[in-house]
């Protein structure tokens, strides 16, 4: 599903790789819903944390 993505993504790419817009990431960033390493004032996303999220949601959302 994210093969074509870096191991490390910034959060246009996380944003973009999970179809949402970069308003809505840095929403789930700041929730920490999504796990991120800040270095310097870059803030990064590792692809194991976007896996994560999608796993964990399929056991969230009963209203589909």
């Amino acid at each position: 599903m994210f093969k074509e993505y870096p191991d490390v993504m910034s959060v246009q790419q996380a944003a973009e790789a999970l179809g949402i817009c970069t308003a809505s990431m840095y929403q789930l960033l700041r929730e920490k819903t999504i796990g991120c390493r800040k270095v310097g004032r870059k803030i990064l996303v590792p692809k194991v944390c976007l896996i994560d999220y999608i796993n964990s949601a399929r056991y969230l959302n009963s209203n589909l």
